[in-house]
């Protein structure tokens, strides 16, 4: 199976990107990590041949006072040829911290300059519009305002491609009848894959792209157990590096973004993309 994709069928990337969440802090709550260490992660991710950086503008220290896009803008910009970076919209912090998802359409033009001023870009590669948590999707919310005021800001020519995370295969449908959808960003779980399978089929016979986040279990999911254990002594790999092969080689359609603030994890999380995944692997992992 090949590792290269593209996105929105115009813009090559590898399959393997990289997630920016850890960079400023180890959770939405938690206190800042040291940003010349982010800023040598990103560095470090493009030098192994990542061109796709997934990240958000929520994406911040729990004081605020470290930044995804900063990092990113302070350690790439000017950015080179071929990266690709994605952001979403729709979370706000709360006072507390916390995430809540707006309904307003009238808030994601302010939601996307911010991203553009702290990335320092023109136009944004690809946006997601996130809607919920990371419960189950809200089924039967409608994400046509909230699209269509995305969808104004791409003609505007603010953003390329427009995506979604956190919804269910009628919000995909909805949204694809005003505009075109790249990508579609949802959580994956090994162990319950309902609310998925439809969203993933829908994607592969449209070619869209289907990026997990959580690619690694967010400690949500268990990601381990004999048979992930018997597959990486086989390859003299980790745990995780089977794990993120297995995503790969479970559909054309699927990319993977895991996410580090370490460097050393980084480098395994890399290397996973060159691991060739057999049939018995394939057969023992199922």
């Amino acid at each position: 199976m090949s590792n290269d994709f593209r996105l929105g069928g115009d813009l090559p990337i590898g399959r393997l990107g990289f997630g920016a969440m850890r960079l400023p802090t180890n959770s939405f709550h938690g206190p800042a990590r040291d940003p010349e260490t982010g800023r040598a992660v990103l560095r470090r991710a493009v030098e192994l041949g990542v061109d796709h950086i997934d990240t958000a503008a929520f994406y911040t220290s729990g004081d605020g006072s470290v930044r995804a896009n900063d990092l990113i803008r302070e350690a790439l910009h000017p950015y080179p040829d071929g990266l690709v970076i994605a952001t979403k919209v729709g979370p706000l912090r709360t006072p507390d911290g916390g995430l809540e998802a707006t309904t307003d359409p009238g808030a994601l033009r302010a939601l996307v300059e911010e991203n553009l001023a702290g990335l320092g870009v023109d136009r944004l590669d690809l946006v997601y519009l996130r809607i919920g948590g990371i419960q189950p999707p809200p089924h039967g919310e409608s994400v046509a305002a909230r699209f269509e005021a995305l969808a104004a800001l791409r003609e505007e020519g603010l953003i390329r491609h427009l995506g979604l995370s956190h919804v269910d295969a009628g919000h995909l449908a909805e949204a694809r009848a005003i505009a075109p959808v790249a990508a579609v960003q949802n959580r994956f779980l090994r162990a319950d894959r309902r609310d998925d399978t439809e969203v993933l089929a829908r994607c592969e016979e449209s070619g869209i792209a289907y990026v997990p986040y959580f690619p690694l279990g967010g400690g949500l999911d268990d990601i381990g157990g004999d048979r992930v254990a018997k597959v990486a002594d086989r390859h003299g790999a980790t745990v995780p590096q089977i794990a993120l092969a297995r995503l790969l080689a479970s559909s054309p359609v699927t990319l993977a973004i895991p996410g580090t603030g370490s460097p050393a994890h980084l480098e395994e999380n890399v290397a996973a993309g060159s691991i060739v995944l057999t049939a018995e692997d394939l057969a023992d992992l199922r």
